[in-house]
């Protein structure tokens, strides 16, 4: 039930994406920084927790968790390291998922090979 639970809630999130490209003038630049922020606020206001709790991988992987990632990551930091954490916090949290998408994109980089857009 685990990876039902976590395939309906994630599509569901993708969905939602895609609807928003497709019926409004939305670019995908300006969804995936309304999901980010999407995923602090609801964070902020506790209801991402119970989310992520319940669907996993589903509600941590997409754009929403990041968001999460950061508002934990900076709640965690403020109460070990004060003020400080405010600037801190959030990337400590996302440095592991942030270094490994730039190893993965250097490794695709040197593999694949570069094509002429024009």
């Amino acid at each position: 039930m685990n990876y039902l639970w976590a395939f309906v809630i994630g599509g569901g999130i993708c969905a939602v994406g895609q609807i928003l490209i497709d019926l409004t003038g939305l670019t995908p630049a300006r969804i995936l920084t309304g999901y980010v922020v999407a995923g602090v606020v609801l964070s902020a206001i506790g209801w991402y927790a119970p989310l992520a709790e319940f669907a996993g991988c589903g509600a941590t992987v997409p754009l929403l968790g990041f968001g999460h990632l950061l508002a934990k990551g900076v709640r965690t930091a403020l109460q070990e390291e004060g003020a400080v954490g405010i600037l801190t916090g959030g990337l400590t949290a996302a440095a592991a998922g942030v270094t490994t998408s730039l190893v993965c994109g250097v490794v695709c980089s040197w593999v694949g090979r570069s094509h002429d857009q024009n």
